[in-house]
């Protein structure tokens, strides 16, 4: 899998995608994360890539040349799946949206920035605007970071035990039952017994009602669904 991310702020991605699993991920050969910095596409003398809005608004506005020379740049050199760009106002990021995306072969992150992009490059380019909650940051990379994140944990092999990413919360819209280690009893509070029988059965049905009482007390939504 290769997954290239469009930032006016490449230094922002370092710190995020050169640790723990996407680090492993990427030494591995599991997934390319290539981070392409916009302004490398700007034909102006200071490599400005962004301009005041049209409509007397506030706040500047990325622009549609340095978007569309890099990524028609790289779609000349192979095919991607997927074109997608961090906004507040796409639609929202989800476990089961994580899932299918991890099964793409290639995929391309647009971080907005300021006031966003000129809106010809969403109607042009992107094929999936996505947003990780309501509220706004200063620009996507933070998006773009998770986004990865929860792809590459999927792939086979990224983490130690693959089916662990299986029983992570949301995987059934259920959230993760609690979880103990050692020691067994901490300044008197004791890990519960069945966690300790070494009943096999009788904990997988511990953990998934204790996985149905957690979702109906801290996300209740989860089981509208």
């Amino acid at each position: 899998m290769r997954i290239d991310i469009i930032t006016v702020l490449p230094e922002m991605m370092e710190g995020p995608l050169t640790c723990s699993i996407l680090k492993r991920a990427q030494e591995k050969g599991l997934v390319e994360i290539v981070v392409h910095n916009l302004r490398d596409y700007s034909t102006d003398v200071r490599r400005r890539v962004d301009d005041y809005a049209f409509g007397f608004g506030a706040g500047m506005v990325l622009q549609c040349d340095p978007i569309f020379r890099c990524i028609e740049k790289l779609k000349s050199e192979r095919d991607y799946d997927e074109v997608i760009f961090t906004a507040p106002d796409g639609e929202r990021f989800c476990q089961p949206m994580a899932n299918q995306l991890s099964m793409k072969e290639n995929i391309i992150i647009l971080c907005g920035h300021y006031k966003g992009v000129d809106h010809r490059v969403r109607e042009a380019l992107v094929t999936k605007e996505i947003s990780i909650g309501d509220y706004v940051l200063t620009g996507g990379e933070m998006a773009a970071a998770i986004i990865s994140d929860a792809i590459v944990r999927l792939i086979p092999g990224a983490i130690g035990d693959e089916q662990s990413a299986l029983r992570d919360s949301f995987q059934d819209n259920l959230l993760a039952p609690p979880v103990y280690t050692r020691p067994a009893e901490y300044k008197g509070w004791r890990v519960p017994e069945i966690l300790l029988s070494g009943h096999e059965a009788k904990i997988s049905e511990w953990k998934h009602e204790m996985s149905i009482k957690r979702t109906m007390q801290l996300r209740p939504d989860l089981l509208e669904d």
